[in-house]
């Protein structure tokens, strides 16, 4: 009876473990990929992340489909699993529909009045003139990144602040801002139009506000596009966008 007792046990324990490590596995390839750890185009090895994360295959395998699924890896059959490498439309077509959820969550800000996020973009504002004055890149950098996920989370809206986080993976955003910053007064006019947006915002204009939004995301796409390479399908992204 004590056997019998015991051996329907032992099954269930292991589901959630195994599970529990599938989901590490996913958060912690998704943030190295996300934040530059691993470079675009890199070989993903399924024996070398099981060995590193101490599991089996399998949670590495289902991993990987997830991040598959998410747009982050690329899996060649017969070849292998590698990070993905967005092309030129690809990245166009992403940052389209940035400019569609980023433009929207100013309108809907906009009609949301003195909510907390917007003492936090006040504060956001303050932070980036100070990096810009001093020409402190990084720090801007880090504010660009910061002043779009307080817009999007002051839209209130659960369903676009899912889908732009999406968006956002599949971006890589986090390694896509320091090129344009590099460029010759472009953090002083990335700047300028976040205060723009967020005068608009505070002024209940949400036609303006999102319509500047979307200048503003143009803008970044066009300084990303310039820092890439003309010709083929899988060129490297590189660093840019702001």
């Amino acid at each position: 009876m004590n056997r019998a007792k015991s051996e329907p046990e032992s099954e269930p324990k292991n589901e959630p473990k195994n599970g529990s490590m599938q989901a590490t596995v996913i958060a912690e390839m998704r943030r190295r990929i996300i934040k530059g750890d691993i470079e675009p185009g890199a070989s993903l090895s399924e024996l070398a992340l099981a060995d590193e994360f101490g599991v089996s295959r399998t949670p590495v395998r289902e991993a990987l489909k997830q991040l598959q699924t998410e747009g982050l890896v690329e899996v060649r059959p017969r070849v292998g699993t590698f990070v993905t490498i967005p092309s030129r439309r690809e990245i166009t077509e992403l940052f389209e529909m940035k400019e569609l959820i980023e433009g929207a969550a100013a309108r809907l800000l906009a009609q949301r009045g003195r909510v907390p996020e917007i003492a936090s973009l006040e504060r956001n504002l303050r932070e980036a003139d100070a990096a810009v004055e001093r020409d402190d890149r990084e720090r801007y950098a880090a504010l660009v990144q910061e002043f779009h996920d307080l817009l999007i989370a002051g839209s209130d809206n659960s369903k676009l602040q899912a889908h732009y986080r999406i968006l956002m993976n599949q971006l890589a955003y986090s390694r896509l801002v320091n090129t344009s910053l590099s460029q010759p007064g472009r953090a002083t006019q990335s700047d300028r139009e976040h205060h723009l947006v967020l005068e608009l915002i505070l002024a209940k204009d949400g036609d303006s506000a999102e319509r500047v939004m979307r200048e503003h995301v143009r803008a970044s796409r066009r300084a990303l596009l310039a820092s890439l390479p003309i010709g083929g399908r899988r060129e490297r992204s590189g660093d840019a966008g702001s």
